[in-house]
């Protein structure tokens, strides 16, 4: 039992890591020098909903008994890295200069006309 609250406790400062110098080893500093406006737009949507969704997991994971270390051990590296790359990404949407694509406009479709039953009578 001992030995598992001094892992947490090792674990816990993993944590605090987060986007400092260690965290650049988890991606290729030229993954995105060759990405467009529109791809690196696509890359960063992507990556937020992932970063998202593992902080949601991590979150999650720690409600339960031992949470903190099963979140360490599942999450935390796949977590940082995806972070990295987010930041990375972020720093080559900044160096191109792009803009973000207006939202796209909803399809305009026909109006919904309800349908009489068979055998209703009008």
């Amino acid at each position: 039992m001992a030995s598992l609250l001094v892992l947490a406790g090792y674990l816990g400062g993993c944590a605090s890591m987060g986007d400092g110098m260690v965290s650049g080893a988890f991606v290729d500093p030229a993954k995105y020098d060759l990405y467009d406006c529109p791809q690196l737009e696509t890359e960063r949507k992507t990556l937020a909903t992932r970063t998202a969704e593992l902080q949601g997991l991590i979150d999650k994971a720690q409600t339960g008994t031992g949470g903190a270390v099963v979140s360490e051990l599942a999450y935390r590296n796949d977590y940082i890295s995806t972070r990295a790359q987010a930041k990375l990404a972020e720093e080559n949407w900044q160096k191109s200069k792009c803009v973000a694509s207006p939202p796209k406009a909803p399809a305009a479709s026909e109006p919904i006309t309800p349908r009489k039953r068979a055998g209703a009578r009008s």
